[in-house]
């Protein structure tokens, strides 16, 4: 409560302050309309970024199932060596079991090579975008040709002004001496 208080006081002395400034001297003149003879364009050079697609054939292996060779084998002989080692009984299950096992294994080793498929190279196009510049022109304002009471002027303007333009006229005392 108490900063309010003491930035009430403040606060009228700044605006006491601003409203006092004199103000500052007045242009003389006043304000006509002149006709527009001539508006060119002024331009900037820019560069703008502009996405471009690129695009390149790569040359790819595919096929070639290397994994495959080991899970044929690998499957056949455990199961052989299962087969094996339930159909012996006594002493010759160790032998039947081993047994079982190299046969499976030879099968399934078969088996994953008829499978097989040799890799081969194959085309694959890829693709990406990439940020290219081009040069471009661009307004920056107009130069102004108007005629004012007979006589020619040029200015520089932001926007196109149309068929006529706003003049400020100022009147001048040339001293007499």
């Amino acid at each position: 409560m108490r900063s309010i208080i003491t930035a009430i006081p403040i606060g009228m002395i700044v605006l006491t302050a601003c409203s006092t400034v004199p103000p500052g001297p007045a242009v003389p003149g006043y304000v006509d309309s002149a006709e527009v003879v001539q508006a060119q364009p002024l331009y900037r050079s820019v560069q703008v970024p502009v996405p471009a697609r690129e695009c390149w054939t790569e040359r790819v292996v595919q096929g070639g199932n290397a994994r495959g060779a080991y899970a044929g084998p690998l499957v056949g002989g455990v199961i052989g060596g299962v087969v094996g080692h339930s159909l012996a009984s006594g002493r010759a299950r160790t032998p039947m079991t081993v047994a079982g096992a190299l046969v499976g294994s030879s099968i399934g080793q078969r088996l994953s090579a008829a499978s097989y498929r040799p890799p081969t190279l194959v085309d694959v196009q890829r693709c990406q975008t990439v940020r290219r510049y081009e040069q471009r022109q661009q307004i920056v304002g107009y130069r102004v040709d108007y005629r004012y009471e007979g006589q020619t002027f040029s200015t520089r303007t932001q926007r196109h002004p149309g068929r006529v333009i706003r003049v400020r006229v100022q009147v001048d005392p040339v001293d007499g001496s």
